[in-house]
């Protein structure tokens, strides 16, 4: 391997980059974008559990921001009503919908880079390819061409086409399953957080008209 990098000369060493910068970034999206990292079933069956009429206290809602990402979402939704019980419909919707853009931001982190190395590296490989093939013609002098010395440079110079293929389609096949796999938690964080916000304005409008009855004077 070492020889053959060697042989192929300096284009090769950004597809070696490349080709680390992959690995690394394929290595942790699978750890992160694990269901129990994201959506996990418990959470979702306390969901399903959840009672508007006695909401969870801060210490709640600290936990479930520490323990996955819609556990974020949830915790934003939690924390705005808990700081403010009688929080408009539009002000919780679009708080929840803040918290679940930076949880869509935290999905889609590094797969846009990744989408960039499965596009770069076959084109890095095709530019190794025509640079050796230049070094190539270029020492052939007029009359002494040497057919073997020919078809092993040209043999090299492919190397770089091979490497470049090499790195870019385990990226595009890693950047299209972790974007299906984006795709699948988007619309499960959407429901939950859904439901959860159904849930939250019962309770915001059972605060709303409790104070508007106590700001009601008494009847004579």
């Amino acid at each position: 391997m070492l020889s053959i990098v060697q042989a192929a000369g300096w284009p090769i060493w950004p597809l070696l980059l490349c080709s680390v910068l992959a690995l690394a970034i394929i290595v942790e999206r699978a750890w992160s974008l694990r269901t129990s990292q994201v959506v996990p079933e418990a959470l979702l069956g306390d969901l399903d559990r959840f009672d508007a009429k006695q909401l969870p206290g801060v210490e709640v809602a600290d936990r479930l921001a520490h323990s996955s990402l819609l556990g974020q979402l949830l915790s934003a939704g939690l924390r705005a009503v808990i700081d403010d019980p009688t929080i408009s419909d539009a002000r919780l919707r679009q708080v929840m919908e803040l918290a679940g853009r930076r949880v869509v931001h935290a999905l889609e982190r590094f797969l846009t880079a990744l989408g960039t190395i499965a596009t770069a590296a076959p084109l890095l490989g095709l530019l190794g390819t025509v640079v050796g093939m230049i070094e190539i013609f270029g020492s052939q002098a007029p009359g002494t061409g040497n057919p073997a010395q020919l078809a092993h440079g040209i043999a090299i110079a492919l190397y770089n086409t091979a490497f470049g293929l090499i790195v870019a389609i385990p990226s595009l096949v890693a950047h299209r399953h972790f974007r299906a796999k984006v795709e699948a938690f988007e619309l499960e964080l959407e429901a939950a957080g859904e439901r959860l916000y159904g849930q939250l304005t019962r309770h915001t409008h059972a605060a709303m008209r409790a104070v508007r009855g106590m700001a009601q004077p008494p009847h004579a």
